[in-house]
């Protein structure tokens, strides 16, 4: 894996994240002569402590982390006049290096409702079983027992039914990069070139030839910034990620004619579908005091003298708070009769037309983690005294609102994303937050853990409210009745989330696998729409939401990305 600079190659990657090393790594095990060439912006993670230490993944979301890139949406009313912040891997393996490692699938029915040739779920069930190891419950038919991904339910505490991307036995993060690439060091036709930011593709009669790329100021800022170019004898791959991907594509001049006349770019393809259709899961965290006696990950963040200890059982078993991520148990949540009527009426329309008929679709994920986990929006860790914390979140998995993500030039000639969330847009959105709220609320009140709520990181209720936020000494009696809110109460749950509402980081859908005339960038074999030789293969070809924490459709993704290449090339897949 070392740098040696040939230009030619038989594949080149623009982008090296989870989707990419899945997609390389399968086609050099198929055909180890194949040259391959991963160009990505961030830095190498292999064998890295805040990469392979389940532990440290939060200091992959700190401001000053090189890891992520925070991409900043464009102030929104539906946010109380806020500008969202979502961040993105920035690294080789991207988000499966600095994610929070939690393990979910989506309904088989969302990918059938992708309506493309080749995709529907009884196509993919293979495929998700090839790429893990799930070291639970043997011989469950729709899971793998000897793929790459090792699946683990390690816990935090005792009660522990959501599974987690880390292996049992090492205690390390189960990631793309690790498991697909540089498992492969021994190939020296694989390469990986680090921070390399690709600008655009290299076309030739419309035929992708290559990419042009210099080095990334960020990775590597006192390096030479001229562009070099790396070329592909059969084929150039964008994986760059819901970001990354439409934004080459149209510094490379394919998209929709205004974007590209604004920015001066020559149009190459119209293809105005390029940016759209960005998605995203809606999350709230919401702190909670824990008892002094439950086991949480705050000890470990803050540096207590438990962690030289808990480091040196890692290091030699495997084992201890360090594997773990502390996401212990988790809900998917479908409102029952009585809640549904007790739900705002802007939701009732979505609810008959989305998920009545569709009863393997949640609603939203409600999960408990054991410590304070940081929102992006409203940062608190600075003021919290040093104590045991449980952070309720609510996530919701079918929001209506698209965004859309698009190049664009400043006044003074500078690129820039113009990036629309659109989080909150549609009234529905926001009134399973707003219920989510509530019933996360009642279920932590009634933990043994509970000791009482983090006023700061709550609603700001009104002075008398039943619902305001206070120490406790202890639970509630499971019979005790809710509380109930007022109308004023609920102003404050609403305002309170258009204050917070975050990204759950997993953005989707910006290059969709659609048919051009309904705003595809690429067809149902990853080919972009108007040029040959040219494949978009990461999670911007969804061409709808999934209800699951993205990674396990990145790794399909690429499963049924090197699945394709591999037929085209005629190389036989193992």
């Amino acid at each position: 894996m070392s740098q040696p600079m040939p230009s030619e190659f038989d594949i080149v990657f623009a982008g090296g994240g989870a989707t990419a090393c899945v997609v390389a790594g399968r086609l050099a095990a198929y055909d180890p002569s194949l040259r391959i060439l991963i160009l990505e912006a961030g830095q190498h993670t292999l064998n890295k402590p805040i990469h392979v230490q389940p532990y440290q993944y939060p200091l992959n979301q700190a401001p000053t982390s090189t890891t992520v890139t925070f991409h900043m949406g464009n102030p929104s009313p539906r946010l109380n006049g806020r500008a969202p912040i979502v961040p993105s891997g920035r690294c080789v393996g991207g988000g499966s290096c600095v994610n929070f490692m939690a393990y979910t699938r989506a309904p088989a029915s969302d990918y059938d409702d992708w309506g493309v040739d080749g995709w529907e779920s009884e196509n993919l069930i293979p495929l998700m079983k090839k790429l893990e190891t799930y070291e639970m419950h043997p011989d469950r038919p729709t899971h793998g027992y000897d793929g790459p991904i090792k699946v683990s339910s390690e816990t935090c505490n005792t009660y522990s039914p959501w599974r987690k991307y880390i292996d049992g036995t090492t205690g390390r993060r189960s990631d793309a990069a690790h498991h697909y690439v540089y498992n492969q060091a021994h190939n020296p036709n694989l390469q990986v070139w680090d921070g390399k930011r690709v600008k655009r593709i290299i076309f030739e009669d419309k035929r992708a030839v290559g990419v042009e790329f210099s080095s990334d100021p960020v990775s590597c800022p006192d390096a030479d910034q001229s562009s070099s170019i790396a070329r592909a004898s059969k084929l150039v791959v964008i994986s760059a990620g819901a970001f990354g991907s439409p934004t080459i594509l149209e510094r490379s001049g394919i998209g929709a004619e205004a974007i590209l006349k604004r920015c001066g770019i020559e149009q190459l393809v119209n293809l105005p579908g390029v940016g759209e259709n960005y998605q995203d899961h809606n999350l709230t965290f919401v702190p909670y005091l824990a008892a002094d006696e439950a086991v949480t990950m705050d000890a470990l963040w803050r540096g207590d003298s438990i962690l030289q200890e808990s480091l040196a059982e890692w290091n030699s078993s495997g084992k201890s708070l360090i594997a773990q991520n502390g996401f212990d148990s988790k809900i998917k949540w479908r409102p029952d009769d009585e809640e549904l009527k007790a739900m705002d009426p802007a939701f009732q329309s979505r609810w008959k037309e989305f998920f009545q008929d569709r009863p393997d679709k949640a609603v939203a994920i409600l999960y408990v983690f054991a410590g304070y986990a940081q929102p992006l929006s409203r940062p608190l860790l600075s003021i919290l005294p040093p104590r045991n914390y449980m952070t309720a979140c609510h996530c919701t998995l079918y929001p209506v609102s698209i965004g859309s993500v698009h190049v664009n030039v400043t006044e003074d000639g500078k690129e820039r994303m113009d990036f629309t969330t659109g989080f909150l847009d549609d009234p529905s959105d926001i009134v399973p937050l707003n219920f989510g709220y509530k019933k996360t609320r009642e279920l932590l009140r009634r933990m043994a853990s509970y000791r009482g709520e983090v006023a700061a990181g709550h609603p700001d209720f009104p002075e008398g409210s039943a619902a305001a936020c206070r120490e406790a000494s202890g639970p509630v009696d499971l019979n005790a009745p809710d509380i109930v809110y007022t109308a004023e109460d609920d102003e404050a749950i609403d305002r309170f989330h258009r204050d917070i509402v975050q990204t759950t980081w997993h953005s989707l859908g910006t290059c969709a696998m659609k048919p051009e005339t309904d705003q595809g960038v690429v067809d149902a074999r990853l080919n972009v729409y108007g040029v040959s030789n040219l494949k978009v293969a990461d999670l911007s070809i969804s061409p709808l939401n999934v209800g699951t924490n993205t990674y396990s459709t990145a790794l399909l993704i690429g499963e049924r990305a090197a699945m394709i290449i591999a037929e085209e090339l005629g190389i036989i897949c193992i």
